[in-house]
């Protein structure tokens, strides 16, 4: 369970990193599922609705960077997505009515990596109310030099920053007077994880080590945080739900809203929307650290 000092800080910075929340054995599980993913791979040669690809991968040298709604695909990773002591510590910062809107697992092989470049998840799945987070489950040490989960503090708490390109969403942080010089990694070992506010911007350098970098992302939402994009029905909303009551009520707070359209020109991943741009936003001074 958490401190009232880390929930403080997660309200005020708008994020955690959490050492030792999971045992061996689970780790252990997630990395003995993902390698069955990894093998796989080796027989996809395009993405599709489960595989997202690295440029270069090839039966032989498999390299893949994503793989979509895990917690549909393997039981192991619907196990972690309703794990007790996850949701213990969510239901701490967003209330005892919890439902998921998403899930992926996010890898960074040795070497080639790609990276994720800053944006706010908000930008991507506007709510009714901010009670919403995703929790990454880090199956490897997480470092700088694999690609750690970088956040810039407080920024959950400031505007929602132009996500277009030339009027279309691209899904990465499009302004030139952005400024990530506060930017915080979050490095933590195997079993560790980390919980970022959807309003906070985030992103993650390419993996330049040896050692990989597998994260599995878990999105939560308090009960009462329903989507700006209502193509949703009552049914599907109940099996989304993990634990406590849900309504029909939603919470309406005052909150900065853009939403993501006109869309994405290339879909598919957050990688595929992001490539568009054809550079990093990362400042250089962020990128060499």
């Amino acid at each position: 369970m958490l401190t009232q000092e880390q929930v403080e800080f997660y309200h005020r910075e708008g994020y955690l990193g959490l050492e030792n929340v999971l045992p061996a054995d689970d780790v252990e599980a997630l990395r003995q599922a993902t390698d069955e993913f990894v093998e796989k791979s080796r027989e996809c040669t395009e993405n599709d609705a489960v595989f997202d690809l690295e440029t270069g991968h090839s039966p032989e040298e498999p390299k893949l960077r994503r793989l979509k709604s895990p917690a549909q695909q393997h039981e192991t990773y619907d196990c972690m997505l309703r794990h007790r002591v996850i949701l213990d510590i969510v239901e701490q910062l967003i209330g005892p009515n919890i439902f998921t809107n998403g899930n992926k697992l996010n890898m960074k092989s040795p070497e080639f990596g790609s990276p994720v470049e800053w944006h706010q998840d908000w930008a991507f799945y506007p709510h009714t109310n901010d009670d919403v987070l995703a929790v990454g489950v880090a199956m490897d040490d997480m470092l700088a030099a694999n690609g750690c989960l970088q956040v810039i503090p407080k920024s959950h708490k400031g505007p929602i920053l132009d996500h277009h390109h030339e009027g279309n969403f691209a899904g990465m942080v499009t302004e030139e007077d952005f400024d990530d010089s506060d930017a915080a990694p979050i490095e933590l070992h195997a079993g560790g994880i980390s919980i970022h506010h959807v309003r906070a911007l985030h992103g993650s350098l390419p993996n330049i080590s040896n050692i990989p970098r597998r994260l599995l992302l878990l999105q939560y939402c308090a009960g009462d945080a329903w989507p700006l994009n209502l193509r949703m029905d009552w049914e599907a909303r109940l099996d989304q739900f993990l634990r406590g009551e849900p309504t029909n009520e939603p919470r309406m707070e005052k909150v900065p809203v853009r939403l993501p359209i006109p869309p994405a020109l290339r879909g598919g991943s957050i990688y595929e929307t992001q490539s568009i741009i054809g550079k990093s936003n990362f400042s250089k001074a962020v990128a060499a650290t």
